[in-house]
């Protein structure tokens, strides 16, 4: 059995994003389409005897239960116990490169990449199914980085999950304003602009989306086809979010939009657009210190950077 690896947890934006209602426990019903990209944080894992220790190099985040990935590897100990030795154990080091609390999908992915790697290191052999099933447990988005797929079609919480196409350009730019934003706080604001009729949810350009498993299934994703039922609520309480998409449209972008709760801005380049992106990325550095040039993922990738020990 290997004793280290390496693996990397990629980063997402919301390509397509409806809120369709409200569930009894607080939970949100959605229909996203989620893009993964190449920006990757980079967890090191190795196994060890009776604890779980987590360790985050030039990094303020929290090292104990506060962090998801330390809570995933307990999870992990916890749930298949009777598959592992007795008092196995773990030591991470994460390499954070994803911003934080910034509607990109970090931590769920960091943690998906725990439970992933502790079971490729572990050899419990657990279906890619059932890990991800069982992951919703440590939160909505964690099965969505259990799967390889480079782009899923999710309904439910964001838990049920379909393969789908995604956006076929080369270059994605992103901008994060450097503040964090609440997902919480969101949906709750969400909530009282739904009490408010300020914003009907059901109106949708995809008619029949209800109906719709996956509209995305046989059609790659368009840049006109951009929604985010979130943005609305952020911008009411960040205004600067409107002011970096109004920035990169005019810098050439196909669209721009808001991913998740926020806060960061994504802009959409077409095939042929790299110089352009490249320029856009090189004007938004300017201004903000929190800006990324990177690649829509198209491919079932090898998230596994490298094995130690004996394998």
């Amino acid at each position: 059995m290997s004793t280290a690896i390496r693996v990397q947890a990629p980063a997402k934006i919301n390509l397509y994003l409806q809120v369709l209602g409200r569930r009894d426990d607080g939970y949100h019903l959605l229909a996203s389409l989620m893009q993964k990209l190449d920006l990757c944080d980079t967890l090191e894992i190795e196994i060890t005897t009776g604890t779980v220790s987590l360790h985050c190099p030039d990094s303020d985040l929290p090292r104990d239960e506060g962090n998801i990935a330390l809570r995933a590897a307990q999870f992990f100990f916890t749930t298949y116990a009777d598959r592992l030795p007795a008092a196995c154990g773990a030591r991470i080091t994460l390499c954070k490169n994803i911003p934080i609390a910034a509607g990109l999908g970090g931590g769920s992915s960091d943690a998906a990449a725990v439970l992933v790697g502790l079971d490729r290191l572990c050899q419990t052999r657990i279906p890619r199914d059932e890990l991800a099933a069982v992951s919703v447990q440590l939160g909505a988005d964690v099965p969505l980085f259990v799967h390889d797929w480079p782009v899923s079609w999710a309904t439910g919480i964001g838990d049920r999950l379909t393969r789908a196409k995604g956006f076929d350009g080369e270059c994605v730019v992103l901008v994060n304003p450097g503040f964090s934003v609440s997902t919480k706080l969101i949906y709750e604001n969400l909530a009282l602009t739904l009490d408010e009729k300020k914003i009907n949810l059901t109106n949708s350009h995809f008619n029949g989306l209800l109906n719709r498993e996956n509209p995305f299934l046989n059609r790659s994703f368009q840049p006109c086809d951009v929604r985010n039922d979130l943005e609305e609520v952020t911008v009411s309480l960040f205004r600067e979010i409107n002011d970096i998409k109004r920035q990169l449209l005019a810098a050439g972008a196909s669209s721009a939009l808001m991913s998740g709760s926020g806060p960061t801005v994504f802009a959409l380049f077409a095939q042929g657009g790299q110089k352009q992106a490249a320029a856009c990325y090189e004007q938004m550095r300017k201004t903000y210190e929190q800006v990324f040039l990177v690649q829509p993922l198209h491919k079932d990738w090898n998230r596994f950077l490298s094995l130690t020990g004996n394998g």
